[in-house]
């Protein structure tokens, strides 16, 4: 797999510290111009600034990159719009876009305000859509584009404490799972990443063993293979301390129990069936589920 971004344009939301900033200085290094976005808030989404972007940007142009600094709030359509141009007006085009932006606001659901929810998913979901919505023209145009995702273990698999976060991530995935399909024929790739690594949010959560452990560092090969030249699409990659897994939304073979008046009944007597990981697949797309289910009952009713 050929690795080297030389000539490609990137954007990075989220890319003044942490996970952010180590894609836009993996992308720099390989060749890639890179514009680096990042609100310059607190973790929490509050305040602003562009210093933490532009400190990014005279990092990778001390070392001989080409970089800009930008710093949109990615739930600005007009300002993300404006970024794109930005971009495209310095280098002509826009090939790669990691989705990265991202604030907590951990309660549990009884104590959460749902401003915070509807804050948080803005940022993640409407945020990613946005940036994606932005580049996605250009991309169809230039028959080339890749789109990272940036999900979590918290939306695959949940967390304490993290509904609104946890919303927000898998439906990055669902997104992605869409673009993956409508990008197909222009040869643009859509996949997700979901990090553990220490940055911001997780310094106060984690010890300085583990924390040195997780270097955000250790996520970037997974960004590099996601948004290469022979990236893979519709693929979850799972990354942290130096490992890496694939996930994947299953489907298993179930059970038929028809649709009589006593099918509730059945279907609490088959549940443990229906819920067997034995055998299970990964649908290629939302009419596999349908199909798979209207052939077995046409079989079932001859």
């Amino acid at each position: 797999m050929n690795l080297d971004f030389t000539g490609r344009v990137a954007i990075v939301t989220g890319a003044g510290g942490g996970l952010g900033k180590q894609h836009a200085l993996a992308l720099a290094r390989r060749g890639a111009k890179v514009l680096v976005n990042d609100l310059g808030g607190a973790v929490d989404g509050s305040g602003g600034s562009v210093s933490a972007a532009q400190a990014v940007v005279d990092e990778i142009r001390a070392a001989g990159g080409e970089a800009l600094a930008n710093g949109a709030s990615v739930t600005d359509f007009a300002a993300v719009q404006a970024m794109v141009q930005q971009a495209v007006d310095a280098w002509g085009r826009v090939d790669i876009l990691v989705n990265n932006a991202g604030i907590l606001r951990d309660k549990t659901f009884a104590k959460m305000d749902m401003a915070d929810f509807r804050m948080v998913v803005e940022v993640h979901l409407m945020g990613a859509a946005n940036c994606t919505k932005a580049v996605w023209p250009l991309m169809q145009a230039q028959q080339y584009g890749r789109v990272l995702m940036t999900t979590s273990s918290s939306g695959l698999y949940g967390n304490f404490g993290q509904s609104n976060y946890s919303a927000a991530k898998l439906a990055q995935v669902g997104l992605m799972q869409t673009l993956a399909l409508e990008g197909a024929k222009f040869n643009i790739r859509v996949n997700a990443l979901a990090p553990t690594a220490a940055t911001r949010m997780t310094e106060n959560i984690m010890t300085e063993a583990v924390l040195d452990a997780l270097k955000p560092e250790a996520v970037v090969p997974a960004m590099l293979v996601l948004v290469g030249e022979e990236a893979p699409t519709r693929t979850i990659l799972c990354a942290g301390a130096g490992s890496v897994e694939a996930a994947h939304i299953t489907l298993t073979q179930g059970a038929w129990i028809g649709v009589d008046s006593d099918s509730p009944e059945r279907l609490a007597a088959q549940l443990a069936q229906v819920l067997d990981r034995q055998g299970d697949m990964v649908p290629q797309g939302g009419m596999e589920q349908s199909q798979f289910e209207i052939e077995r009952a046409q079989r079932m009713l001859g």
